[in-house]
């Protein structure tokens, strides 16, 4: 793990001693290189199949982003360390979905679908085949569902405020 991924990442303790940045620090620190480019191709494809405007992308990261490290400060009580991108994309993946679904579009509904498959699958039996040796570490499920939770509160505030001020 690079350097600067001690200083970033999600550590209860710290965070605990007022080190408060490792709440959204943590998702842009990697275990490897090849953690971190996997997590930006998954960026990457997110952005294009949903292709939110830069605003809301920042939105729905930010949610997730808190939702995960919050999530995990509160439910996952022995957790030491978490590093890593995945739980905000699920989010993003969710927030997508979701706003496809309400446009009557089959592919996010379909997204969504499997989106919710691979999360029940992950708190039944653990990380999905493969994940970890293609991470290089430990995969951290809960994340997983907290990112997708916050993506649902991330869209949901959208829709009210888009409401509210007349916005489509």
């Amino acid at each position: 793990m690079p350097a600067t991924a001690q200083w970033l990442r999600y550590e209860p303790a710290m965070i605990h001693s007022f080190e408060i940045w490792r709440l959204f620090g943590a998702h842009f620190v990697h275990l490897s290189w090849r953690h971190y480019l996997l997590n930006a191709v998954a960026l990457l494809a997110i952005s294009a199949l949903y292709a939110p405007a830069p605003g809301v992308l920042a939105w729905r990261l930010c949610v997730s982003a808190a939702a995960v490290s919050l999530g995990l400060l509160w439910f996952n009580l022995s957790l030491g360390w978490y590093v890593g991108m995945s739980g905000i994309l699920h989010g993003l993946l969710v927030a997508g979905s979701v706003r496809d679904c309400f446009a009557r579009n089959v592919s996010g509904a379909l997204m969504l679908l499997a989106v919710t498959g691979k999360l029940i699958w992950e708190q039944i039996n653990g990380p999905m085949p493969g994940s970890e040796a293609a991470a290089g570490g430990r995969v951290i499920v809960d994340a997983h569902l907290y990112g997708a939770l916050g993506g649902v509160v991330a869209l949901c505030v959208e829709t009210i405020f888009a409401r509210w001020t007349g916005r489509r």
